[in-house]
C-alpha cells in the first residue's frame, strides 16, 4: 500500500512540476520575445499578467486580496508540508529475503530491527541499543544508536557488533551486505557524594 501511495505521490509531484515549468517557460519566453498562440493569455512581450482592471476589480470589496493572501499561503504551506514528506527518509516497513526458490519472501522491518536491538543489547557492555533500517526493501541499510557502558571499549563493542548482531542479521534475512551505520555513546552517571 505505501509503494502504491509512494508512486501517486511522485506522480502527482512529477505533474505540478512539469506544469509549472511549461507556464513559467511560456511566459518567460513570451516575455523575452517569442510570439504566442492567438489563445494564450498573454498577447507579447510588453503584456503584464495582471492588468489594471483585473487588479482593481476587486478594490472595493475589502476581503478580497486577504482571502487571496491567506489562501496562497496556506498552499505554499501545504506544498511545503508535502515536499518534507516525500524528502523525508523513512523507516522500512519491509524488507525482501531470497528464499532460494526463485519466489522471495517478506520480511517485517520492525521484526527485523527487534530482532537486530535485542542481540546488539546482548554485547557485552551495552546499556541500550535501537535499531532503525533505511534503505530499499531489497538493499536495506540500517541505524543503530549504542548507549555504551563508561567501562568498555567502544572498538570491541562496535567489533562485536559487527560480527555478532549484523552478521545474524545479514545471513538470517539472506542479504548479500547489510551496511550500517553506527553512532556510539557513552553512559553518563551522575556524580554522587560520599560521606
Amino acid at each position: 500500500m505505501r509503494a502504491v501511495l509512494r508512486t501517486v505521490d511522485r506522480v502527482l509531484l512529477g505533474l505540478a512540476g512539469l506544469v509549472l515549468v511549461a507556464l513559467g517557460g511560456s511566459v518567460l519566453a513570451i516575455g523575452l520575445g517569442a510570439t504566442a498562440p492567438a489563445w494564450w493569455l498573454h498577447d507579447g512581450q510588453h503584456d503584464v499578467l495582471l492588468s489594471t482592471a483585473e487588479r482593481t476589480r476587486w478594490r472595493d470589496a475589502g476581503w478580497w486580496w486577504p482571502v487571496v493572501i491567506a489562501v496562497l499561503a496556506v498552499l505554499l504551506l501545504l506544498a511545503l508540508w508535502w515536499l518534507v514528506a516525500v524528502l523525508r527518509r523513512r523507516r522500512l516497513d519491509e524488507v525482501l529475503v531470497d528464499t532460494g526458490d526463485g519466489e522471495g519472501a517478506v520480511l517485517r522491518g520492525r521484526a527485523l530491527e527487534a530482532a537486530l536491538a535485542g542481540e546488539a543489547d546482548r554485547v557485552d557492555g551495552v546499556e541500550r541499543a535501537k535499531v532503525r533500517l533505511i534503505g530499499r526493501r531489497d538493499a536495506p541499510a540500517a541505524r543503530v544508536r549504542l548507549l555504551l557502558a563508561p567501562h568498555v571499549d567502544p572498538g570491541t563493542a562496535l567489533g562485536d557488533l559487527t560480527t555478532h548482531a549484523l552478521s545474524h542479521a545479514r545471513t538470517s534475512a539472506s542479504l548479500p551486505a547489510l551496511p550500517a551505520e553506527v553512532h556510539l555513546q557513552g553512559v553518563k552517571h551522575r556524580a554522587e557524594r560520599v560521606n
